[in-house]
């Protein structure tokens, strides 16, 4: 992501990155150790993103924004917003009511967190990006002050719906959701 975006140019066009990871623990740029309550064998790694810690892991969908900022004209608390509302609609089309909160970045069901953003901007352009909480295993979240706050509950799609809805077809439909908040006409451009 680091040299894709250094490397960038003007007519460099944007991509989303859709990828999952095996289990790890980040720590954003403001990451304090104190909040890795017991990662055991789960590796932690520093990242060059925004936030505190947080968990990755199997069945959580993540997509890496990697977008020209000032060619969309847009700043990066617009950025944030566009990831939280293609979120909250993408869990709008499975009937579940969600949120974004001013306190702390990310989505929300109820009082639990069901997506994590952490973004890092370069020359104008975002990197890094979102991981939604799909059908994983929640319990390293545990392990951790989630985004740095102690207590925090994270839930998960899977056990919102009550089913396990199809990964390919999640990563599409948040996909189209986040095309559509940035106004893409043509998602090839």
């Amino acid at each position: 992501m680091m040299r894709f975006t250094n490397e960038r140019d003007e007519t460099t066009g944007d991509e989303f990155w859709l990828v999952t990871h095996t289990p790890v623990f980040t720590l954003g740029q403001a990451g304090k150790e104190e909040h890795l309550l017991e990662p055991g064998t789960i590796p932690v790694i520093k990242s060059d993103r925004g936030g505190q810690v947080t968990y990755h892991g199997p069945g959580q969908p993540i997509i890496y924004l990697l977008l020209d900022l000032r060619r969309l004209k847009i700043g990066v608390r617009d950025l944030v917003s566009v990831i939280e509302n293609s979120i909250i609609q993408l869990l709008d089309s499975y009937q579940i009511a969600a949120r974004a909160r001013q306190d702390a970045p990310g989505v929300y069901v109820g009082s639990s967190k069901i997506a994590s953003l952490g973004l890092r901007v370069r020359k104008g352009c975002s990197y890094h990006g979102l991981s939604f909480n799909w059908s994983m295993d929640l319990e390293p979240y545990r392990r951790i002050n989630v985004c740095g706050y102690p207590g925090l509950a994270v839930t998960q799609l899977a056990d919102l719906v009550g089913q396990t809805p199809d990964e390919q077809q999640v990563f599409e439909q948040l996909v189209n959701c986040l095309i559509e908040q940035l106004g893409y006409t043509d998602p090839r451009n």
